[in-house]
């Protein structure tokens, strides 16, 4: 059965969504040391300067007093004739974190935000012993509109396709989108390797190469307070969230000899005998993920309306599920019958049902129909070069626990998954 009463709207519609974070997230980056006054003014080179007797030569980039500074322009400090000891800019009761460059350099790492009032305070020692502080003060630009972004993603457990999804409220510029991409760091326990793709101009996803570890810890900080996604329009608050990667669930269906197989925590758990799309109502191949699930969902289709269907785990929009039934039990196995569904029995979908969470993979096999981009999540339709091209950095992305870095793609190793557990077959959707 398939199923038409559409209670969700939209790709994005299946789970709930978790709204954009407003703390700000921002860490300072010191090293400890003492500190007295010293006399600052603006340097020539349009940053402000120390003094330049014998101790440390200070500059700070915006130049003091800066108004309408560019959010990505970001804070840069150097120092000569000695090294930084600590640095600090705040806003209020905010610090932007940044990083340091061997001993005489050092920036911000993310996006200053608009319309606000920064104070850089840099403490430095120069080569004679002397340590000296400098204050420089600046404003960022106002912005003309601003933007939010949401996730679909609850604190909850995911199966091992699961993309990270990010929906903004306007289109994002594709000038502005490899910014968007910097401005997120990924934090998983096990290391992953991904990429972002652009799923039109308001979702970015992050897709893992091959799938996720199962028993995963995984998190995300979108620095967006400051990210600008089209001309004057910035970011108002940071988006972040926490989950995790639950057991490997791995369903298999060929439509041709009409059986699912089922990998469970990385090997073949079953057989399962099942009845799909018939003739003019195929199933389509690909690599779905698992959306939702009901006991029961009401369905409807040619000849019957609001049929109760127990044991339905959902995996495409336009209404196919795992699910049980009872009335092609004697087909199962043998041939395919349904509207577009995987009919199994009563055991095999009460055992599915209990143990599926949104994210696991169904791959549909077998079929003379493709499968349709968006009808579902479908991000395991792409092949690696395919998802890497729809990066605004063209980049791939290397996550662990200390954070995520860009990555050139050609420099990591060419391991192709051949295995089921790991991950999907490149071109998956097309048909067979």
């Amino acid at each position: 059965m398939r199923d038409s009463e559409r209670s969700l709207t939209g790709r994005r519609a299946g789970l709930a969504i978790t709204g954009v974070c407003g703390a700000l997230c921002l860490l300072v980056t010191a090293c400890s040391g003492s500190s007295s006054s010293n006399p600052a003014h603006h340097g020539s080179n349009g940053g402000t300067k120390t003094v330049a007797n014998s101790g440390p030569v200070v500059s700070i980039t915006p130049a003091n007093g800066s108004t309408k500074v560019k959010t990505s322009r970001g804070v840069s400090v150097t120092v000569t004739h000695g090294k930084i000891e600590n640095v600090s800019v705040t806003a209020g009761h905010a610090h932007a974190g940044g990083t340091l460059q061997g001993q005489t350099a050092w920036h911000t790492v993310w996006p200053l935000h608009a319309a606000t009032r920064y104070t850089v305070t840099v403490t430095a020692t120069g080569t004679d012993g002397k340590t000296t502080t400098t204050t420089s003060t600046f404003k960022t630009e106002r912005p003309a509109g601003t933007f939010t972004a949401s996730t679909i993603l609850g604190n909850g457990t995911y199966g091992v396709g699961m993309p990270i999804m990010i929906n903004f409220s306007q289109a994002v510029d594709p000038r502005f989108r490899a910014g968007i991409e910097k401005a997120i760091s990924i934090t998983s326990s096990k290391p992953v390797v991904g990429a972002w793709y652009w799923d039109g101009g308001q979702t970015l996803d992050f897709r893992t190469r091959n799938y996720w570890p199962q028993h995963t810890n995984v998190s995300f900080e979108a620095h967006f307070n400051g990210a600008q996604i089209a001309p004057g329009v910035f970011g108002a608050a940071n988006l972040s969230q926490s989950f995790s990667i639950g057991n490997s669930l791995i369903g298999v269906t060929n439509t041709r000899t009409h059986h699912t197989t089922i990998y469970y925590k990385g090997k073949r758990f079953g057989l399962w005998p099942d009845s799909s799309g018939m003739p003019g109502d195929d199933t389509a191949n690909g690599t779905y993920l698992t959306i939702e699930k009901g006991n029961p969902v009401l369905m409807s289709g040619p000849g019957y309306k609001n049929v109760p269907v127990f044991y339905s785990v959902r995996f495409t929009w336009s209404g196919n599920y795992y699910h049980y039934a009872p009335w092609s039990v004697g087909e199962q196995g043998f041939i395919n019958v349904s509207h577009g569904c995987v009919n199994l029995n009563y055991q095999d979908s009460t055992w599915y049902y209990a143990h599926a969470v949104p994210g696991d993979p169904i791959t549909v096999t077998g079929s003379p129909v493709a499968g349709r981009w968006d009808d579902g999540y479908t991000q395991w339709f792409l092949s690696w070069s395919q998802l890497l091209h729809g990066s605004a950095t063209h980049e791939a992305v290397q996550a662990g626990p200390t954070g995520s870095t860009f990555v050139n793609p050609d420099t990591l190793p060419a391991t192709a998954s051949t295995s089921r557990t790991n991950g999907a077959k490149a071109h998956n959707y097309l048909a067979g």
